[in-house]
């Protein structure tokens, strides 16, 4: 959970690492594809980043000659970036009991190549929540240029052996 301020008023901090990144998402390399989050609203908004690397095993046959970042992978870390937005509203410290799992997917739509050296900001706000079921609108942008956006559908259950 981030930390509040202290005395005099300042604003809580919001930003989360990548180690408690990883106590939300069961994700791990090469599938974790959120670095940090930069700064979240509880029940509202959040921003992260997904620094592209050359070093991912996808970009050995997507595409050789020229690498781009796969489509699915970006919708992938938008749905992350909403998970943890969504895990920050259960009031609860995060573990390994609950596993966040896509629902659905709509108005998916990509205006730009992203590739290694670009640094992905991934901006989610959440629309509605009813029933265990989150629909977030998400958005991923290179240097202020979109790149893709989508409305996410998703829910959460209880690990099996949880």
């Amino acid at each position: 959970m981030p930390a509040t301020a202290g005395a005099g008023g300042k604003k809580p901090v919001t930003q989360i690492d990548i180690h408690q990144i990883r106590k939300i998402l069961p994700h791990r390399y090469p599938f974790l594809l959120v670095d940090r989050v930069l700064d979240y609203e509880k029940h509202k908004t959040l921003r992260a980043v997904k620094n592209v690397t050359v070093n991912e095993p996808f970009f050995g046959g997507h595409f050789p000659a020229r690498p781009v970042f796969p489509g699915v992978l970006i919708l992938e870390a938008i749905a992350q970036a909403s998970a943890i937005l969504a895990s920050r509203g259960l009031d609860r410290e995060p573990d390994d009991s609950i596993i966040f799992l896509f629902a659905g997917i709509d108005k998916a739509r990509f205006k730009r190549p992203v590739e290694p050296g670009d640094q992905l900001l991934i901006e989610v706000a959440q629309v509605h929540y009813k029933s265990r079921i989150w629909k977030y609108s998400g958005k991923a942008s290179v240097e202020g240029d979109l790149a893709a956006s989508a409305e996410i559908l998703f829910t959460y259950r209880e690990a099996p052996g949880a």
